[in-house]
């Protein structure tokens, strides 16, 4: 599951939001990354050393696998569960002398080497994106992933069985399968659809006026299934308030996330088990900053990349996501 979506404010500010929807109960921590950090990519052929610090969170499944963060040059990405469509490179590479990386930590390779949106096309050409067991869920995760800069610039990347594609995303959205391209074909079914009421019509003679407010969205798709979450973030997305400060961005990019977030229980998979949105979060690129909440904490938190310490050697955990609520009292 998941849905990602970017958002722009008057004054240029981008920011990359996103649903954490799974199936089994996440454990999240937020992670600083130092620049220098070397790390062995799971294939065990290289080590990698990050060329830029970054703020992202992860699971701890002994190596953390990062799930969404954003780097000190401003350059931002989130991976989504791609299932029926994901292909991945085989560990072989025959004459293939690129260097591999598995998809579950293309997270890190990302944002440990990439300034921005055209950096990351080009460093993918070099390298082989291979499959290998996610630690969490014990298979091979069919991913995608969306990236996003301080810019403005939005792509996707999908490796499917015809080959590598990085595409541009000029809509700013992504939720899971089909394809990319056939989710932006698919918005053409829902053209029809307005923000505005609609006007009364006449049938037969008859009189035929709007039941109240909101029938220009009449057609909506309401469901929580990857096409219908795509087209209700895009309609909702395209028609919101514009946001003229940064405090309004984060509450415009919480309101349209609350429209495609998955009570527990309302989507239950053939193992029983619940697929709900567990995190929400949204990141300002500019400022690498993060803004999330919980599925049991609505409280907004705000969490800034830290500043780097003397030749620091390691992965940091900056602390949980999941905290408990508190209720403010009401003061009359």
């Amino acid at each position: 599951m998941c849905t990602a979506m970017t958002l722009e404010t008057a004054q240029g500010e981008v920011y990359l939001g996103r649903t954490m929807d799974f199936s089994v109960t996440l454990d999240p921590s937020l992670y600083f990354v130092p620049k220098g950090y070397r790390w062995g990519n799971l294939a065990a052929t290289h080590t990698v050393r990050n060329q830029y610090s970054f703020i992202a969170v992860g699971q701890d499944a002994s190596p953390v696998v990062f799930v969404d963060g954003v780097n000190e040059k401003g350059f931002g990405a989130a991976v989504l569960y791609f299932p029926g469509y994901a292909y991945y490179d085989p560990l072989d590479s025959g004459q293939d002398t690129r260097p591999p990386i598995a998809s579950i930590e293309l997270m890190h390779f990302l944002l440990s080497q990439c300034t921005d949106v055209d950096d990351a096309a080009e460093i993918l050409r070099t390298i082989r994106i291979v499959g290998m067991e996610d630690p969490v869920t014990e298979s091979v995760a069919p991913l995608h992933w969306i990236m996003a800069d301080k810019s403005g610039r939005c792509a996707v990347i999908e490796k499917t069985k015809e080959g590598l594609f990085v595409m541009d995303n000029p809509i700013g959205i992504l939720t899971n399968s089909p394809d990319f391209s056939w989710q932006i074909t698919n918005l053409r079914n829902y053209s029809n659809l307005s923000p505005w009421q609609m006007q009364d019509k006449k049938w037969c003679g008859i009189q035929l006026p709007p039941f109240g407010q909101g029938a220009g969205g009449f057609g909506l798709p309401g469901d929580y299934s990857p096409p219908s979450r795509f087209v209700r973030t895009a309609f909702q997305k395209s028609h919101a308030d514009s946001c003229s400060t940064p405090d309004e961005a984060v509450i415009t990019g919480f309101h349209l996330m609350e429209n495609v977030s998955i009570p527990k229980g309302v989507v239950m998979t053939d193992r029983n088990t619940a697929d709900f949105t567990q995190y929400t979060a949204f990141i300002r690129l500019s400022t690498q900053e993060y803004f999330f909440t919980t599925y049991n904490n609505r409280q907004i938190t705000r969490a800034a990349m830290p500043g780097i310490r003397e030749e620091e050697p390691a992965i940091r955990s900056l602390g949980k996501l999941i905290r408990p609520i508190t209720f403010d009292e009401f003061p009359g």
